[in-house]
């Protein structure tokens, strides 16, 4: 068995933390068979304060002061980033929207350690909320359906799970700091995704009845999210993304998230500064928590767990790779379609050519599924692999079978560094990590990168 070490951050609208996990390694396979190297288990070993995130105004991050909290919290853990082998630092809601955000990451992954660095699209977000409040675990234990939001400062993350499978993810413009009160008394910030939805602007004294306005219009935007006000449309400017399309049964609403710690634990109305604990009350009091509802294992500090515990998996053992220089980090992925790997040799090129030639960077091509496949079938899939140059970065399948498809490549192409990797299932817009070898695997994380404006 093996041990790496997980960091997590969250650098969110309202707060910014770190946890530093141990993962278990373990071979599920028997001694006759080839490796099956999974996370067995998961155990939290640093967890830093809640801070409230660094900001040098409304529109730029304050970098220097992030790198320092990093490095003093690294400090007060005990690692150095040479210790650090996998995990995610993620900017999130409305700090991802800030302009200097896509610097501030370049910062974060030039002294953090050789791990993962993205920003968190709400895809992504929404997996690593839903995991590290336990809604899965919930889900799976139950056998039912559990609809998710995770509610921070400026967005809230939406996941659909069934017996523990996350299968839909959305997200909404629904935060509880939307609205910042200054220390005189006066509105200092309105979201611009509020604009037209209240006629509260900075240096206005909040007048009650319009923040209890602001907070039922979100409200009722997460009901109908819900399936519960069928009968409400909800404002283009709070769907980030989109929404969720829920089934024909009974869902368990779960929540985490900032807010989250709003909605059984009464709250002054400006305690924090901004409307999340009139969003909670609300929320309370609303028809999310007129049936069945819970708040996850973790509320503020569920996406830095799911980050730091939940964002790493790991590849088949008959992985191949050759010359390629490991950790890497953030590779984009062009996904190809199941009936490709039925084409000729030459069909299988001029595809691949058309899927590199969108982009300005070398790229992963993914194959999904592939049913039986005998030495034939794998050689003419190398031979349609082989001549797509320097613009691809490797090969990522479904199915287990890298080993054989990185020799047959290496024959064809005795020079080029080679990187296959199996067992690992992408989408479109998906990016990839891959970290050094474990046993035989590849730790690997597949995210999305997106920075919202």
């Amino acid at each position: 068995m093996k041990t790496l070490v997980s960091v997590g951050l969250d650098v969110g609208t309202t707060s910014t933390q770190m946890v530093v996990s141990r993962l278990l390694v373990e071979n599920r396979a028997s001694a006759f068979s080839v490796p099956e190297m999974e996370i067995g288990s998961r155990e939290i070993l640093y967890e830093s304060p809640v801070y409230f995130t660094p900001l040098l105004d409304e529109s730029h991050i304050d970098g220097p002061g992030l790198l320092e909290l990093v490095q003093r919290e690294y400090r007060s853990a005990g690692i150095a980033p040479g210790d650090v082998d996998t995990g995610a630092v993620i900017i999130t809601g409305e700090t991802a929207r800030r302009e200097n955000a896509d610097a501030v990451l370049r910062q974060l992954s030039g002294m953090a350690g050789d791990f993962v660095v993205a920003t968190a699209g709400p895809d992504l977000e929404s997996v690593l909320a839903a995991k590290g409040a336990g809604a899965d675990v919930w889900s799976e234990q139950t056998g039912g359906w559990v609809l998710h939001f995770d509610i921070g400062g400026g967005t809230a993350n939406m996941a659909l799970i069934h017996e523990g499978q996350i299968l839909q993810t959305g997200c909404l413009n629904v935060g509880g700091r939307l609205i910042i009160l200054g220390e005189d008394g006066r509105v200092s910030y309105v979201s611009p995704v509020l604009q037209n939805l209240t006629d509260l602007r900075p240096g206005d004294h909040p007048e009650e009845e319009k923040i209890w306005a602001v907070t039922e219009l979100l409200v009722h935007s997460l009901e109908a999210a819900a399936g519960l006000r069928p009968d409400f449309t909800i404002p283009r400017s709070l769907i980030t993304n989109r929404t969720v399309t829920l089934p024909d049964a009974s869902v368990t609403i779960s929540f985490s998230g900032g807010v989250a710690d709003c909605i059984e634990t009464p709250r002054k109305n400006w305690e924090f500064g901004d409307i999340g604990p009139a969003l909670g009350s609300a929320i309370r009091k609303s028809r999310l928590c007129a049936g069945d509802y819970r708040l996850g294992t973790h509320t503020i500090r569920a996406t830095v767990i799911g980050a730091g515990s939940h964002s790493t998996t790991l590849s088949g053992s008959t992985v191949y790779y050759e010359g390629v220089k490991l950790p890497q980090k953030n590779l984009p992925v062009a996904c190809m379609e199941e009936e490709d790997l039925r084409r000729s040799s030459e069909d299988i090129f001029r595809r691949i050519q058309k899927e590199i030639s969108q982009w300005d960077e070398p790229v992963l091509l993914f194959f999904p599924g592939m049913g039986k496949t005998g030495y034939d079938d794998v050689e003419r899939l190398a031979r349609g692999i082989a001549g797509a140059g320097e613009s691809l970065a490797g090969v990522v399948l479904e199915r287990d079978m890298a080993k054989s498809l990185g020799h047959a490549l290496r024959l064809l192409q005795p020079e080029k560094t080679l990187l296959c990797v199996d067992r690992v299932r992408l989408h479109p817009g998906d990016y990839l990590d891959v970290g050094n070898p474990v046993g035989g695997a590849l730790p690997v994380v597949v995210k999305t990168l997106i920075l919202s404006r």
